[in-house]
């Protein structure tokens, strides 16, 4: 076993700290944490701020990532833009995300800027969607009040029967979100807290990762 591949004592992930390329890894932990937790292991949490600088943080489903041939080359999720996370990243278009997997006792933290969706790949992914999923895209107000229950029951009924031909265009304020990485930093438990941090560092889009190693 190499020393870039050992396993160190006690622990279930192996040595990362000769990784150059952030993306690779985040496939290579991702491709692990797909057989290993139970539900939803593109789980992440979306940290973001309002006007007055406090911040806001929900659990969202990461939907995609860009290969290497993108102009922009990021993490893509989908959402209603009138919510409050919405009405925030349009705001002030930078975030945080964290992955973080129990079962492989890892974590990744990525921050950068926001930028848009194509409507090409929103309505690509849209058109996915189970078609409960597409009504309540109509439906749902999201962040806003709601009297009870039974209104939104109602609404959603209406739009079932608006649409019950099948046919449910994607609605123009839902729609995606690419954070845009300059900071991505891989964590992994180690015995007795001694945990490995490495972070990779940019300044742009386009430019070269620089590679450093944090205490834990």
């Amino acid at each position: 076993m190499s020393e870039a591949t050992k396993v160190p004592a006690g622990s279930s992930t192996p040595d990362f700290s000769a990784a150059e390329d952030p993306f690779a890894l985040f496939h290579a932990w991702m491709a692990e944490a797909e057989k290993s937790e139970v539900n939803d292991p593109n789980a992440m949490s979306v940290a973001t701020v309002d006007q007055s600088g406090l911040p806001n943080v929900r659990t969202l489903l990461l939907k995609g990532v860009d290969d290497a041939s993108s102009a922009e080359r990021g993490f893509v999720f989908y959402t209603n833009f009138e919510s409050a996370k919405g009405q925030e990243l349009l705001a002030t278009p930078k975030a945080a995300l964290l992955f973080h997997w129990k079962s492989l006792e890892r974590q990744v933290r990525i921050r950068g800027a926001v930028s848009l969706a194509s409507h090409e790949e929103a309505d690509a992914y849209y058109a996915t969607r189970p078609v409960l999923s597409r009504i309540g895209a109509w439906a749902s107000q999201q962040s806003r009040p709601l009297s009870s229950r039974d209104v939104f029951e109602a609404k959603i009924q209406h739009y079932e029967q608006k649409f019950a031909d099948g046919v449910i265009p994607r609605p123009a304020y839902w729609s995606g979100f690419r954070v845009v990485p300059s900071e991505i930093e891989f964590w992994a438990a180690r015995p007795f807290r001694l945990h490995d941090r490495i972070v990779f560092r940019r300044d742009a889009p386009h430019d070269s990762w620089h590679k450093t190693r944090l205490y834990p």
